[in-house]
């Protein structure tokens, strides 16, 4: 049975199309014909947007990415959009970017990561790390920040923790909003069948996908599986409701707080997964998205 649900969404609930990825060509076409239908994306007054090239790691292919950067930005931000691993692109998310470029007065580098089941593990990781080592070199900032959304904050936390682990680029923030990090599906939210957007069956079908039956399960791929989390950087969590990742979110802000990381966690009543981005002007939602940008501001602005 769905949770509870904000009163202001739940006439909108109703009208949602489930979310089928068990065809991920078909569910990719779905999402273009849905944003044909949406205004276009404006950038905001004091950014400037462009698309680059970020060259690959050794023997990887390069990256596509979109850059928003503000007129005199204080920190390089790596941002990695949400779809399950299996769909979504950079162009999907330019709002939530370009809202953490001027939150943070930062240049965001979103990616345009290789989507599963074609590219599994490590290809979206390897796409972000070369993404982040290009901004540490290439960009003239000497502060970095990884952020995500859904699947791309489990890919941020990825990149976390490799930065650490081998020495990488020095992070001054995490930002994990509906983090997805742990392909188990063991959680008491990860039980939600027939929640709004994000269910049980897409869950265990964006890992399976993912993962592609890698065993053990590089715990880059599914941080929740890192029993260390000493030495990572200060984390923002935000997690819904009325969401399947809502406790492997909360538990991961739990252990980071165990291991030492100054940690946020802020729980959205009443939300569903993906519910801020798809109703922006609903004031549940707007709370949501303002609590992140807040800790945003706190984290990135010396």
């Amino acid at each position: 049975m769905v949770g509870y649900i904000d009163p202001a969404l739940v006439e909108l609930v109703a009208k949602l199309p489930p979310t089928d990825i068990s065809q991920p060509a078909a569910a990719r076409e779905r999402l273009r014909g849905i944003r044909t239908a949406q205004p276009p994306f404006a950038v905001p007054d004091g950014l400037t947007r462009e698309s680059v090239t970020v060259p690959g790691l050794p023997g990887e292919p390069p990256v596509r990415a979109l850059l928003f950067r503000p007129a005199q930005p204080k920190v390089g931000l790596v941002y990695l959009h949400g779809g399950g691993f299996v769909i979504g692109d950079a162009e999907g998310d330019q709002t939530i970017a370009a809202q953490l470029a001027v939150a943070g007065e930062a240049l965001v580098v979103s990616v345009d990561y290789r989507l599963a089941p074609e590219h599994p593990f490590p290809a979206a990781h390897n796409d972000g790390y070369a993404v982040l080592t290009w901004l540490a070199q290439q960009q003239g900032v000497d502060r970095l920040a990884v952020a995500g959304s859904s699947a791309g904050a489990g890919l941020a936390a990825g990149l976390a923790l490799r930065a650490r682990d081998e020495g990488g680029p020095p992070l001054v923030a995490q930002l994990l909003e509906i983090p997805s990090l742990d392909d188990r599906g063991t959680t008491p939210s990860a039980q939600y069948a027939d929640t709004p957007m994000w269910n049980r069956t897409n869950l265990l079908q964006s890992w399976a996908f993912y993962l592609a039956g890698a065993d053990p399960v590089p715990p880059y791929a599914a941080p929740a599986r890192v029993s260390d989390l000493s030495g990572l950087p200060p984390a923002y969590i935000g997690v819904n409701q009325t969401d399947p990742l809502r406790d492997e979110g909360i538990a991961y802000a739990q252990a980071l707080a165990q291991h030492g990381v100054p940690t946020e966690l802020r729980m959205n009543p009443g939300l569903f997964h993906g519910a801020a981005t798809l109703f922006p002007d609903v004031d549940a939602c707007r709370r949501a998205r303002a609590s992140l940008l807040n800790a945003t501001a706190r984290l990135l602005i010396s």
